[in-house]
């Protein structure tokens, strides 16, 4: 670690502890939220963030929204809020603040806030051309997988589903699929418009959703939702998914969330309710299908 990027580093290590654990969030069900201790791969993320923090140029927009991605990566959400927040002042006809922002609003269960700048996003992102958006943590190829565009939509969509709007989550993630480009962003939006399909009791329209999903697919990052759709079409075994020994906190959430709702739109409530407390009992809070159990389990009781 070179000498400035340390001397930016030493004040967030030196925080209070009292400080560090405040919580980020408040879960559906009425539980304060903690970043993990410890925070996987921390001192290098807190280096990340060091060194966005460096550049002299923090008030240009691409700036702004790097360091407020930097500060989600360290579970510091409502830092990251206030960045977004701070680029939407500054730059109020740009789309990216307000898909960034309007994402952790949707991890900080902010649902209306969340729904509010994703409409916003989507009304500014209309008659434009896409544009690839930079991974802030790249996949193991290095290749970015999703779009603007494709983002907003994405989530949107999810904002709806949570909130139990399944007719519009079902127009947002339709607008999705048509700028989704490559097969990470096509798995990632066939899920949830399977899922959303037969929440609204539209089977054969589900059905037709995963003809176009083969075990053979260019999966560089969203193989969690890869696996859920091979389940969907029963080349899986919903138990092989629950079997997460070796996945981290949001894989395990992810492929959950899968479970559990595959389960309760073929009847089988019980299991379904069984499978989300179980991801919810978890420590990856921040994961959508965490998000989307708790949001099941308050719908449930």
């Amino acid at each position: 670690m070179s000498g400035c990027v340390a001397a930016l580093v030493a004040p967030l290590l030196g925080q209070p502890a009292a400080a560090r654990r405040q919580p980020e969030a408040t879960s559906l069900s009425g539980k304060p939220l903690y970043p993990p201790d410890p925070i996987p791969n921390k001192e290098k993320l807190e280096e990340d963030l060091a060194i966005a923090l460096s550049v002299t140029t923090t008030a240009q927009p691409e700036a702004m929204i790097t360091i407020g991605r930097r500060h989600a990566y360290l579970w510091r959400y409502r830092e990251a809020i206030d960045w977004f927040t701070r680029g939407i002042a500054r730059y109020p006809a740009d789309a990216r603040m307000y898909r960034h922002r309007g994402h952790r609003y949707i991890t900080t269960r902010q649902f209306d806030r969340a729904q509010a700048d994703l409409e916003k996003a989507a009304t500014l992102i209309r008659g434009t051309a896409d544009q690839v958006e930079p991974d802030g943590a790249p996949n193991p190829s290095g290749i970015p997988r999703s779009t603007l565009h494709f983002n907003v939509w994405y989530h949107l969509g999810l904002t709806y589903y949570l909130q139990g709007e399944y007719s519009k989550a079902l127009e947002a993630y339709r607008s999705c699929m048509a700028v989704s480009k490559n097969d990470d962003a096509v798995v990632a939006t066939s899920d949830w418009l399977w899922m959303t399909l037969m929440r609204l009791g539209r089977k054969d329209e589900a059905a037709k959703v995963l003809e176009r999903i083969t075990p053979k697919m260019e999966i560089l990052e969203n193989g969690a939702y890869h696996r859920r759709l091979l389940m969907y079409k029963g080349a899986e075994k919903p138990e092989a998914l629950l079997d997460t020994k070796s996945g981290d906190a949001t894989t395990i959430a992810t492929q959950g969330y899968g479970v559990g709702n595959y389960y309760f739109v073929t009847g089988d409530t019980a299991r379904a309710r069984a499978v989300f407390e179980r991801v919810t009992a978890g420590s990856g809070w921040n994961a959508f299908g965490y998000i989307a159990a708790e949001a099941d389990l308050a719908r449930m009781k």
